[in-house]
């Protein structure tokens, strides 16, 4: 699993690192995306988890939308593969965890990998949704609900959870 997690650090010592080792320090805030802290740090110094969130959410929504839907295909699918596999990265291993994606009975997995699959058939992209306050009986609702989308709405609502993601990974870094 990829180390999310540094040991406790401030936001004036994460403002005063250089660029390499700020993207390195906020690696997997956004999965697999260095290159959102890496542009974010030119807007140091963050006094608050507020301006850190706004600035690399900036860079996200200022971003071609071949990046954000890079940034998007990024994300694992919920109890896919990856999770199955043990390859998830520790915070999206927590937050699956969380949900209790982890427990789903025979049944549940088979239709929570039946929609996913209808999800990525439809869309050309995960399902992404911050699951931290969600059940994964409620995540299911959810993806069935969203299935009835059309492609820009759903993918704006990935980029949405996904600056959600990135807000709750943000606060449990810098408590």
């Amino acid at each position: 699993m990829t180390q999310t997690t540094i040991p406790t650090m401030t936001l004036d010592e994460l403002s005063a690192l250089p660029q390499a080792e700020f993207t390195a320090a906020l690696d997997g805030i956004f999965e697999h995306s260095a290159w959102i802290p890496e542009r974010a740090w030119a807007a140091r110094p963050f006094a608050n988890i507020d301006m850190l969130h706004r600035a690399m959410t900036q860079v996200m929504r200022q971003a071609d939308p071949a990046e954000q839907l890079a940034l998007i295909k990024a994300h694992p699918e919920l109890a896919g593969r990856e999770a199955a596999a043990g390859t998830l990265t520790d915070a999206s291993s927590s937050e699956q965890r969380g949900a209790g994606l982890d427990q789903c009975t025979p049944q549940e997995l088979a239709r929570l990998r039946n929609l996913n699959a209808a999800y990525y058939r439809r869309f050309g992209f995960p399902f992404v949704i911050a699951v931290k306050g969600r059940s994964r009986h409620q995540i299911m609702d959810i993806i069935d609900e969203r299935l009835r989308h059309d492609h820009d709405t759903e993918f704006a609502t990935c980029l949405d959870q996904i600056i959600q993601i990135a807000r709750f990974r943000l606060e449990a870094q810098f408590k």
